[in-house]
């Protein structure tokens, strides 16, 4: 009996040792796509931004509409058809994403100094950072405070749509607060959700799944860091 312990408690700690390797290697690459996607959406935000013809011919017309609901679509596809996908067409998908989300932006540029646009997204970075860090870290199960943020995440939706007929500023900073709010606490509870996920997929044996378990939590951070950074923006941005 004495044996057989001595036997399996070491085999035990190397998978277990295993399994929290193949966690950082996984985070690592969920925050590594999430900063490429970033920088894809930053360099087309910026790229279109600083163009002034190119913001007139965009946002003056009915072009503004696609360009803005391009992004929504193309998310919606990706989530229902996930599964049908390779990994390196997911990822494909993603990038295309983050460049259509950077033209759907890319009026802040004309809209905001580009100081006020750097110092938003250095905050929003630290914050990131940190609530990322705490929910990766924290002990307590977030999964409560996730249904009730995915709750308010559908009401403020809805309050955004009906925003844009009543044109109403005490509204508009309503639903900013509320914004940073709920982007605030889903980054910490997706950023468990995603290790969690990792955790289950690598335990039961399920690496099939893994590589596009990780675009997909690139995804929901990625989401998470840009509806944080434009809600921020709101109130730290200096117009033109």
């Amino acid at each position: 009996m004495a044996d057989f312990e001595t036997m399996r408690t070491p085999h035990a700690g190397t998978r277990q040792a295993a399994i929290d390797e193949g966690l950082r290697a996984h985070m690592n690459k969920v925050y590594g796509l999430m900063s490429l996607a970033m920088l894809v959406t930053g360099a087309v935000a910026f790229g279109v931004g600083t163009n002034p013809a190119l913001v007139a011919a965009i946002f003056g017309s009915g072009l503004k509409w696609v360009v803005m609901l391009a992004p929504l679509a193309i998310v919606f596809a990706f989530g229902a058809m996930i599964n049908k996908m390779s990994t390196s067409t997911a990822q494909i998908v993603f990038f295309v994403y983050a460049a259509l989300m950077g033209l759907s932006i890319s009026f802040i540029f004309a809209a905001y100094t580009g100081v006020s646009i750097a110092q938003t997204f250095l905050v929003t970075a630290i914050s990131f950072a940190g609530l990322s860090l705490y929910g990766y870290t924290t002990k307590r199960n977030l999964s409560a405070m996730g249904s009730f943020l995915m709750m308010g995440l559908i009401g403020l939706i809805v309050a955004s749509i009906v925003n844009i007929f009543l044109a109403s500023s005490a509204m508009a900073f309503a639903i900013s607060v509320i914004g940073v709010l709920i982007f605030a606490g889903l980054t910490a509870y997706d950023t468990q959700n995603i290790k969690n996920t990792y955790l289950q997929m690598a335990a039961g044996g399920d690496r099939d799944f893994i590589g596009k378990a990780a675009i997909i939590g690139a995804l929901q951070l990625y989401l998470d860091f840009l509806n944080l950074f434009m809600f921020l923006l709101q109130f730290m941005g200096d117009r033109r």
